[in-house]
């Protein structure tokens, strides 16, 4: 593949929040770390805290991977590293989305493995590790439990329950069928069928499926995949359990801080709650709220606890207590040596909600990193781009505006009517000189006729174009053919297309080429064809 980058403002796509965090806009400088460059991981390094989990954090990812590891010598090299001092996490998050759901999941992960290599680049003496952040506790299934491949829906249609990282796979069976019918007859379809099939069939949960697929994808990078789901896990952050939902701190900075965020007109994302955990059981997962009378109640679970009750329920089951969004950053970062978290445009914004709840726990900031975003295309489709006299950059503009640049470049008339309304608004300027004259009175009405015919003119201009459109009809399908190719059901591609025809055509060259021309600190759009 070749690649062609694109500044993201130029792709009207992404939010002024993340343009203007791109840009380094002061205004939010203190909703931020430091800024996502070389310069900023150097500092970055300089300020990390001493962080005293490693041997917790390795003895849970080899009991998780279990049997994955010797297949997979470069993950386990990387756990191992994980002993070092000098050794630091690259972190990505997302939910469980069968299949991998969208393209972008994959751009995540990536973004991570290629920032690895290039801090280890700068820093040879130090060690750098991507890791993928299961979202095993979410419990948001109808997000997940669905992928469109070349515009079809393939669903997993059950009832959710509890967190998605523990549903039972045994129903997936006619999903995966789904999938892996569409593949076709190759090698590298009977490759993903194996993987997929492995998957899905042979693991009984959903945290399991994803952890044996993304590794199997992603093995020979030495990513490591950390199912936070984990009583071990979750001791360490015991601590900020109980304080947090005894004290509600996290719910007063994050407010705060998103009206400061808000008042110098930037979006927010999320809104902190009174409690922000949740009760966890393998059957539900439900809220955690105080009522009048002092209690702690689980919402819907006729399951309450007096204050002592609830310390006592924390110390004996920490694992029971399941962050919400704006406390699952915080876990993450007691956990890992994480120096980066690499996120979309939504998930950088709810992020620079919460930095004065991180300064307050005195827990390390990450630096931001908006992950790589990227289309990928084939010759034959660029090619008729080319032919249309389009490029990369105007291919993002409205369908409607590109076929009218498109006809008024190639037609032999003239299709606007300027100049005619020019001639025609001068002798309206002596209507209204004369109407004045007879009578001021009917200055409204000789307005009212101007624009109706100004309305007629503009409808004549527009058939004139409709019927210009005619002559290149050809070209005009090539457009629509082009966009909605590269932006299927009018988004952009990375946002509703799974991964796997590309990787049917392309195999593990596609992942060589993501990590080839991605360059997570330059912040361009990437165009692979």
């Amino acid at each position: 593949m070749k690649a062609t980058y694109i500044e993201y403002s130029e792709t009207n796509s992404f939010s002024k929040t993340l343009l203007a965090y791109l840009a380094h806009d002061e205004a939010l400088k203190p909703f931020v770390g430091h800024w996502p460059t070389f310069e900023g991981f150097e500092k970055q390094l300089h300020e990390k805290k001493h962080f005293d989990h490693r041997g917790i954090l390795v003895e849970r990812l080899k009991a998780q991977y279990t049997t994955l590891l010797p297949g997979s010598p470069a993950v386990a090299k990387n756990i191992d590293l994980l002993l070092q001092e000098n050794t630091y996490t690259i972190t990505t998050g997302h939910q469980l989305n069968i299949f991998t759901g969208p393209l972008y999941f994959i751009f995540k992960i990536m973004t991570a493995i290629r920032l690895s290599e290039d801090l280890h680049a700068k820093h040879p003496d130090k060690n750098f590790v991507p890791v993928y952040w299961m979202a095993t506790e979410d419990h948001d299934f109808e997000e997940i439990n669905h992928t469109k491949v070349y515009g079809k829906k393939i669903a997993w249609e059950i009832p959710a329950v509890s967190a998605t990282g523990r549903m039972d796979t045994s129903s997936i069976v006619d999903a995966v069928k789904q999938y892996t019918n569409i593949l076709g007859l190759s090698d590298n379809s009977a490759k993903l069928t194996a993987i997929v099939e492995q998957a899905y069939l042979k693991h009984s949960r959903l945290a399991d499926a994803t952890r044996y697929m993304v590794n199997e994808l992603f093995k020979a990078y030495g990513l490591l995949i950390i199912d936070a789901d984990d009583k071990a896990l979750k001791e360490l952050f015991k601590p900020i359990i109980k304080t947090d939902i005894l004290s509600e701190n996290s719910f007063k900075a994050i407010t705060e801080r998103s009206k400061e965020l808000e008042s110098k007109g930037f979006s927010t994302q999320v809104h902190a709650r009174e409690i922000n955990f949740f009760y966890l059981t393998d059957e539900f997962r439900e809220r955690l709220v105080l009522t009048a009378d002092g209690r702690y109640e689980v919402l819907h679970q006729n399951i309450y606890f007096t204050k002592e009750e609830l310390e006592k329920e924390i110390d004996a089951h920490p694992e029971r207590f399941s962050p919400n969004v704006v406390m699952r950053p915080m876990y993450q970062e007691v956990i890992l040596p994480n120096l980066a978290y690499i996120g979309g445009g939504a998930e950088m914004v709810y992020w620079m909600q919460l930095k004065s709840n991180f300064d307050q726990y005195k827990i390390d900031f990450p630096i931001l990193i908006p992950r790589n975003s990227a289309m990928i295309t084939e010759d034959n489709v660029a090619a008729k781009l080319f032919r249309v006299d389009l490029t990369f950059k105007s291919i993002f503009r409205p369908a409607e505006v590109l076929k009218k640049e498109y006809v008024r470049r190639h037609t032999k008339e003239r299709l606007n009517l300027n100049d005619e309304w020019m001639e025609l608004n001068a002798i309206f300027g002596k209507i209204r000189l004369r109407t004045h004259k007879i009578d001021p009175s009917l200055g409204p009405s000789t307005e009212a006729i101007k624009a109706r015919l100004k309305k007629a003119m503009n409808n004549l201009e527009k058939k004139l174009m409709k019927a210009e459109k005619r002559n290149h009809q050809h070209a005009l399908a090539d457009i629509d053919n082009v966009k909605e190719k590269l932006f299927p059901g009018g988004g952009l591609q990375e946002r509703s297309e799974n991964f796997a025809l590309l990787y049917v055509k392309y195999g593990d060259n596609l992942f060589r080429d993501l990590y080839k021309y991605f360059n997570p600190l330059d912040f361009k759009f990437t165009i692979l064809y």
